[in-house]
């Protein structure tokens, strides 16, 4: 039998929710690098999911603290997805995926993780990416640690 050693995600086993919303947090503090902010709009921002499906694994979040999508007004909704074009092409750039899934979870009953404050997913996608460990070890590897994401990313997020 072989093992899949990830020590790196004992920092997630058992580990007590963060207190407060990490959509309002964690943009408050000046740590985008430790908080894996790629990029900060005058209304929404770009950060690294902490708990990725895939490499690469984007949040686009309004900084207005709302679960609802009626409730974003014209420029938030607008600055959200120009920072998803952008998003894209950096992930295009790091990562060639094959195809992306974008989407929101609105709601609890949704499968939403954080339902009190809307997010955009943008994962990027290559054939074979699920396997069976997902399948039926209900584990995903990862072939990158998120601070090589970051790193990655900011490498090619400022090209046009």
């Amino acid at each position: 039998m072989q093992r899949l050693w990830a020590p790196w995600r004992m920092e997630y086993i058992g580990e007590a929710p963060t207190p407060g919303c990490i959509f309002c947090g964690k943009p408050a503090e000046a740590r985008d690098e430790e908080n894996f902010i790629l990029q900060r709009g005058e209304r929404a921002f770009v950060m690294l999911n902490a708990f990725p499906y895939n490499s690469g694994h984007l949040l686009v979040a309004p900084y207005r603290h709302t679960a609802e999508l009626t409730r974003l007004d014209e420029e938030e909704l607008v600055e959200m997805m120009r920072l998803s074009q952008r998003a894209l092409r950096a992930l295009a750039r790091a990562y060639h995926p094959e195809g992306h899934n974008i989407g929101m979870n609105l709601g609890t009953v949704a499968g939403a993780g954080i339902a009190d404050h809307l997010h955009l997913h943008i994962v990027p996608r290559w054939g074979g990416d699920t396997n069976f460990m997902t399948v039926l070890g209900d584990c995903r590897v990862l072939p990158e640690m998120l601070a090589a994401s970051y790193r990655r990313l900011r490498e090619v997020w400022e090209a046009p």
